[in-house]
């Protein structure tokens, strides 16, 4: 650890680092990097920190204290790569600057903190994911309400919400992914957002509803917060208040970009918690990468602008019907007479607007931030010539939203070079022609070549000294060199400058006096320079609102085309909308699978309407039921969103919620099997799935024993059906289910086929009415590679169940007790390969899809189905009234029967 500097006398460290211990102590969760002339430095734990995190060596500095001090360092001008390791790291750095002037200072050079870099408030390029948010969220409880903060500092986006349950919140954590998110230190969290990577907690009294408001309508110029619609959320307030705190204390600056506060209601949007965002892979796949998701196949967008916009609406599908129906419109006349592809190429040359305009109000933007924001105003006017020709009203409202800029566009084209360097700091960013004082002191400068070699030529003629040069250095400045041999011949009114071991060096009052002027207008055409920089940021700042939404206009016309050129590309189709309930979609197919497939893609139809709620699907693994309830969401998803979707048509019904329960995952960390899991998220969508949610469930209770998966899979479906009447996809392989439609007028059977040849299978991935026939399990087994000694000896184990010739198959009989059995008690390996779990779906009297052979033992009736005609005929047999002769022939009648 490294010592305090209010502990320790002066006597024991120096000044130096007693001005950093000083500073380290205002700072103990940041590395601190401490400018040293061209380097940054690290001391004790940073050093040690630093020297793991960034692989570069760490050393020892001296002694402080007596002992030596550990330091790190990284060249001050390649600082950008290693804070961007050490931000994916997600650690903070606090930047430490030199401010006072070393020519004046006594002692140290006066230092302070003028940035803080986090993972949640970074803003330079470098650091940045560009076709993704970056957002720093809040989050704050007042009363019963739940309040939600999200910002977005390299744009200015400030986003606000409130959610009634602590599920609600992690649902919206999920759904927004913060790089870092801010909670007081005595709210207890839920278990999925308490292990969140980027958890800040925070002082208690930093969520003050009183300081909140003052603060926010500080920066906002307000009285109060009712331009934004948020004057009765006080939680979500609270979350802001505390977040844009933050934000200022981490910049070191006012935060002029952050101009407005949206305000978010959950009525608006089609919930999604992160199980189904999960399942449904809309921007990550289940590895946790960016391949073969939603987001993948639709973003061709042109601009980083367009890419991250796209992501949000993705991750926050509408239930406004006229806002999707203004986007539909838009693509349906951008795809007329392809008017979408000499948009695309006019968005091509854009740059990221949005963050450069962040970087402009945070006064950190670089020469070709500024040359990329004039080449992207320069495509304006092309951009409302082609959007003239478009007659959709929310076209036309982008135009007037972009406009065109002329004179900004001519300022920045007349002020900067062509090519910019990177950084202001040697010059070189202002156009010839600008400043005319700028363009006289360059000139100066500029010429002193020209002027040297004429003075080099007239001394050697006036000296008769043919080896004399003239020369220059940072350290003597201007010099005449004559070799050590013929410095006698220097006349008279050269001056000696410095003696070197083979030559002499001289000034004249002629050189000297070009010198001072020379070496005085490169300093001042410098700073004239930086000058004429910063008034340019300043005047661009004075237009700063109008050209944020110009270029949020800029994004959204960019999503649009790129969904237009899906459209056309991927032969996606207009859905019909409605208020009315229900998902009726004619050859539907996966957006994702069928881009990825070698083969054609088998499209299926959904057919979910008022008198038809549930689909029971059944049918064998690796048939594509998984893959059919994928699209059915995707495709209600796209429809929400204002895209087309991938079918021949489609009419989608608003939905409130899209539910997924697929696959199987543990939770280790949180303590949870993975039957608890699949058990949490269904309980999650038992309670809030509504008439209008649509709701996928894949082989529900497959976790426990036979009988309690079995019962439970039955009463989810039975419930869901019958009390919740949400529109369900419920997948199975107890096939016991298929008998829910006989007792449920709103449920029906649907299947995947396939056929056998051979010991083979082929799936033919086509959805049919009625329940499956078979579950050829032993053949996907072979699939898998399943060796063929296990595979035989499942089919002789499968023919002696199937043919009721073994002791164990009897077990498939259960006396009243047994029909409910101890959760504890997994079931017997006979058991677990008996049809019981099968999804042959030919109902209870079946083995296999054929009738149970006579003598064999009947598949387990749990939901009372009508009894068998021997249980029948015993239940009205008299004993006491039988001779033994008519006993025995009733035993034989019964034995037929059977």
């Amino acid at each position: 650890m490294p010592p305090t500097a209010t502990t320790d006398s002066n006597t024991q460290h120096t000044p130096m680092m007693q001005q950093y211990l000083r500073i380290k102590a205002q700072h103990p969760q940041e590395l601190v990097f401490y400018r040293m002339g061209d380097f940054y430095e690290l001391f004790y734990d940073d050093a040690r920190r630093a020297a793991e995190l960034l692989d570069v060596t760490l050393t020892a500095r001296g002694k402080s204290g007596g002992e030596p001090i550990p330091m790190a360092g990284i060249p001050y001008h390649a600082a950008e790569g290693y804070l961007a390791r050490l931000i994916k790291a997600g650690v903070s750095v606090a930047i430490c600057e030199q401010i006072g002037d070393p020519a004046t200072s006594k002692g140290p050079v006066e230092r302070k903190v003028v940035r803080i870099v986090t993972p949640g408030t970074v803003t330079d390029e470098a650091l940045l994911n560009e076709r993704r948010d970056n957002l720093l969220a809040a989050t704050a409880q007042f009363g019963e309400q739940l309040g939600l903060a999200l910002l977005d500092l390299a744009t200015g986006r400030f986003v606000i919400q409130e959610v009634g349950s602590l599920d609600g919140l992690a649902e919206q954590v999920q759904r927004h992914a913060p790089t870092e998110l801010l909670v007081a230190e005595d709210f207890e969290l839920p278990a999925a957002v308490a292990r969140h990577p980027g958890l800040r907690r925070r002082a208690p009294w930093e969520f003050d509803l009183e300081s909140a408001n003052s603060l926010l309508n500080r920066q906002f110029g307000t009285l109060n917060l009712e331009a934004f619609g948020c004057s009765h959320m006080p939680a979500a307030i609270t979350a802001a208040g505390c977040l844009l705190q933050y934000a200022r204390d981490t910049q070191r600056t006012e935060l002029p970009h952050i101009r407005s506060l949206q305000t978010e209601s959950s009525d608006e949007t089609v919930a999604l918690d992160g199980a189904s965002r999960r399942n449904l892979e809309i921007d990550t796949n289940l590895g946790g990468g960016d391949d073969n998701t939603l987001l993948s196949v639709l973003d061709t967008c042109k601009t980083a602008m367009g890419s991250r916009l796209l992501r949000r609406w993705l991750n926050n599908p509408l239930r406004n019907l006229a806002t999707l129906q203004k986007r539909q419109d838009a693509i349906a006349a951008l795809i007329g007479d392809y008017q979408f592809e000499p948009l695309r190429e006019a968005l091509k040359p854009v740059g990221d607007m949005e963050r450069i305009l962040g970087r402009l109000a945070l006064r950190s933007a670089r020469p070709r931030d500024l040359a990329r924001l004039g080449q992207s105003l320069a495509q304006f006017p092309q951009i409302q010539q082609l959007l003239g020709q478009t007659e959709a009203k929310l076209l036309t409202d982008l135009g007037q939203q972009i406009g065109e800029w002329p004179e900004t566009s001519a300022l920045l084209q007349r002020a900067l070079v062509d090519n910019p360097p990177v950084v202001i700091r040697d010059g070189g960013v202002i156009a010839e022609g600008y400043d005319s004082e700028l363009d006289e002191l360059r000139a100066i400068s500029e010429n002193a070549g020209d002027f040297l070699v004429q003075l080099e030529q007239r001394e050697k003629e006036r000296s008769g000294i043919p080896t004399l040069k003239v020369g220059y250095n940072r350290v003597h400045g201007y010099f005449i060199e004559i070799s050590r041999g013929q410095s006698d011949k220097a006349p008279a009114e050269y001056i000696r400058r410095q003696t070197l071991k083979n030559a002499e060096r001289f000034i004249t009052p002629e050189l000297k006096e070009f010198e001072d002027k020379a070496l005085s207008a490169k300093s001042r055409a410098l700073t004239r320079e930086k000058a004429l920089y910063e008034a340019l940021i300043d005047q661009l700042n004075e237009s700063l609102a109008q050209l944020q939404a110009a270029a949020a206009g800029v994004a959204e016309l960019d999503v649009l085309t790129g969904l237009a050129e899906r459209a056309d590309h991927l032969r996606l189709c207009r859905p019909a909308l409605s208020e009315e309930p229900g998902l009726d979609i004619h050859a539907g197919r996966h957006p994702v699978v069928e881009q990825v497939l070698d083969e054609p893609f088998v499209a299926n139809d959904v057919a979910l309407r008022d008198d038809r709620r549930m689909l029971v699907i059944t049918g064998p693994n690796m048939g594509g039921k998984s893959t059919y309830m994928r699209q059915t969401a995707l495709i209600a998803l796209l429809a929400h969103v204002g895209s087309y979707v991938p079918a021949d048509s489609a009419r989608i019904g608003l939905l409130d919620r899209i539910f997924t329960r697929i696959g199987s995952a543990d939770d280790l960390a949180g303590g949870r099997s993975t039957f608890m899991v699949e058990m949490t998220e269904t309980a999650n969508i038992l309670r809030n799935a509504s008439a209008h949610s649509l709701v996928l469930m894949d082989e529900i209770g497959r976790g426990t024993s036979t009988y309690d998966g079995l019962s439970l899979a039955w009463a989810c479906a039975h419930f869901l059906a019958q009390q919740v009447r949400a529109f369900t996809l419920f997948a199975t392989h107890y096939f016991e289910l298929t008998e829910l439609p006989t007792r449920c007028s709103e449920a029906a059977n649907i299947h995947l086929n396939a056929t056998e040849h051979g010991d083979d299978i082929v799936f033919l991935h086509r959805i049919e009415e009625g329940p499956a026939s078979k579950s050829y399990g032993l053949q996907v087994a072979k699939l898998a590679g399943i060796p063929k000694e296990v595979l035989e000896e499942a089919r002789q184990r499968l023919r002696a169940l199937e043919a009721g010739s073994e002791p164990s198959a009897q077990t498939l009989e259960p006396s009243a007790q047994a029909v409910e059995p101890s959760a504890h008690v997994e079931p017997s390996a006979e058991a677990a390969a008996s049809p019981v779990t099968s999804d042959a779906g030919a109902g209870p009297n079946t083995r296999g899809g054929q009738p149970a052979a006579a003598g064999s033992p009947m598949q387990v009736d749990l939901f009372g189905s009508a009894p068998h005609p021997a249980i029948e005929a015993l239940a009205d047999l008299d004993p006491d009234n039988l001779t033994p002769r008519q006993a025995l022939e009733q035993l034989y009648a019964l034995r037929k029967l059977l």
